[in-house]
């Protein structure tokens, strides 16, 4: 399969030859509904904690005695249906809340997303991100002219991992920028455009 390639002038500047696999993939919404749900259950932490009856403080002793003083019969403070007694199945801290699945559902998966984009006029492959001083600027102007009001969704893919490309996931609100090998389908599936360097592009097999 072959992809146009643009330069930042959003201006075609060739093509590249892609693998079919990758950027060919059928369409399979379920599948990629199951990558990202055990993304998020896998980022997920186990932050809340109750105690039961058994680690609540105090109430040993029986509240008074079992018949004879017109009250319901109680063997503890703890109880839960005490004001101050432990809770019954309430959360806790060590319950894994982490999902499975296998390394070729998620590449199917991501391979999904990425050639739905690319069927949908949402991909497109440039040179490379090389942007002048100052690289902000730069950036938002090569952003403005892909992508006018739409700049606030956008993937940079970059082939390697580049601390000032990186930075402008931090200057340009909206814009991320990931590594080829970080690339997963809960990224791409996130934002409404991607865009792949060439050498990046390259790399996906």
């Amino acid at each position: 399969m072959k992809l146009e390639i643009y330069n930042k002038e959003k201006k075609p500047d060739g093509s590249i030859t892609v693998s079919d696999a990758v950027f060919g993939a059928a369409w399979k919404p379920d599948l990629v509904h199951q990558a990202i749900t055990a993304y998020y259950a896998n980022k997920r932490n186990s932050v809340a904690q109750t105690k039961d009856r058994s680690e609540v403080r105090g109430g040993g002793k029986k509240p008074w005695r079992q018949k004879h003083t017109g009250h319901a019969r109680h063997g503890s403070r703890r109880s839960p249906i005490w004001s101050g007694g432990g809770i019954t199945f309430g959360p806790r801290n060590d319950k894994d809340f982490s999902k499975k699945i296998s390394k070729k559902a998620r590449k199917a998966a991501l391979f999904s997303v990425i050639s739905k984009k690319r069927s949908d006029s949402e991909l497109f492959v440039i040179n490379n991100f090389d942007f002048e001083l100052p690289k902000t600027k730069s950036a938002a102007q090569f952003l403005d002219k892909f992508f006018g009001k739409n700049k606030k969704s956008v993937l940079l893919i970059k082939s390697a991992e580049d601390k000032n490309i990186f930075r402008l996931s931090k200057n340009i609100q909206g814009v991320n920028v990931i590594s080829a090998e970080s690339l997963n389908v809960y990224d791409c599936a996130l934002k409404k455009y991607i865009v792949f360097e060439k050498a990046a592009a390259e790399r996906m097999k």
